[in-house]
C-alpha cells in the first residue's frame, strides 16, 4: 500500500513535534483531520462523537509523538490505528452502558454481549476497509471503484481505464487483495496508550492549526 508522505516527511515530522512546535500540529491536523474523523464516525455513526475522538487523537499525538516508530508504517497509518483503537473503545463503552443489566439469568447479558462484540468487529472492520480504499494507489482504487461500486465487469473496467483486459485484472485482483486485510485484522490494534494519567479528552491540546499554548513547548 503507498504512503500518504514519503519516510523522510514523517521522521522530519515526528521531530518537530518532539520539539513542541505548534506549527507542526496545525500541519498534521491539515492533512489528516479529514481522515481521522472519517475513520471515528465509521465506528461510531455519531458526529458528536467523532469529534470528539478527532481531538483526543490530536491530542495524544501531540503529547506522545514519541511513540510513533517509522520502521513500523507511515505516520499515515500510526494516525488511522490511534484512532480506530479510540472509537472502538469508546463504541464497546457506551455499548456497555447501553446493555441490560443480569436479571438473574444471564441469557440476556451474555446476547447483549455477543452484539456488542459483533457490532464491534463490524465497526472496525469496515473503517479498516475505508482506510485501506482511500490509502491503496489510484490505478487500484480506481479500478475498483468502478467494478464494485459502479458494477462495471473487468472488460468494461479496462475500457473505461484505457487498459489492457489482463491489466484490469490485475489491478483489481491486487486491489480486492489490499481489501482482504481489512477483515483479517483484529478489532483493536496494538497501540500503545497510558492509561491512569491526567490527561482526557478535556485536557488534551485542541487539533487547531495554532493550538492555545502550544508556542511555548510541550508540558510535562
Amino acid at each position: 500500500m503507498a504512503h500518504d508522505a514519503p519516510p523522510r516527511w514523517d521522521r522530519r515530522m515526528q521531530q518537530r513535534l518532539a520539539r513542541g512546535e505548534a506549527a507542526a500540529l496545525g500541519e498534521l491536523y491539515d492533512r489528516f483531520a479529514s481522515l481521522v474523523h472519517s475513520l471515528a464516525y465509521r465506528v461510531l455513526a455519531d458526529e458528536d462523537a467523532a469529534d470528539r475522538i478527532t481531538r483526543e487523537v490530536f491530542g495524544y499525538v501531540w503529547e506522545h509523538p514519541d511513540t510513533y516508530d517509522p520502521k513500523q508504517g507511515s505516520l499515515r497509518s500510526w494516525v488511522a490505528g490511534i484512532t480506530r483503537h479510540q472509537a472502538v473503545q469508546r463504541l464497546r463503552r457506551t455499548g456497555a452502558a447501553a446493555a441490560p443489566g443480569d436479571g438473574g439469568g444471564g441469557a440476556a447479558p451474555a446476547e447483549a454481549e455477543r452484539e456488542l462484540e459483533r457490532r464491534i468487529h463490524e465497526a472496525s472492520t469496515a473503517a479498516r476497509a475505508d482506510y485501506i480504499v482511500t490509502s491503496m494507489p489510484a490505478p487500484l482504487r480506481e479500478a475498483l471503484e468502478l467494478a464494485y461500486f459502479q458494477r462495471r465487469d473487468y472488460r468494461q473496467t479496462a475500457a473505461d481505464l484505457g487498459v489492457t483486459e489482463d491489466e484490469a485484472r490485475r489491478r483489481l485482483r491486487l486491489g480486492l487483495q489490499l481489501l482482504s486485510t481489512a477483515h483479517n485484522h483484529q478489532a483493536l490494534p496494538a497501540v500503545p496508550m497510558r492509561r491512569g494519567t491526567a490527561r482526557g479528552p478535556q485536557t488534551t491540546r485542541p487539533p487547531h492549526p495554532s493550538p492555545p499554548g502550544t508556542g511555548q513547548g510541550r508540558s510535562r
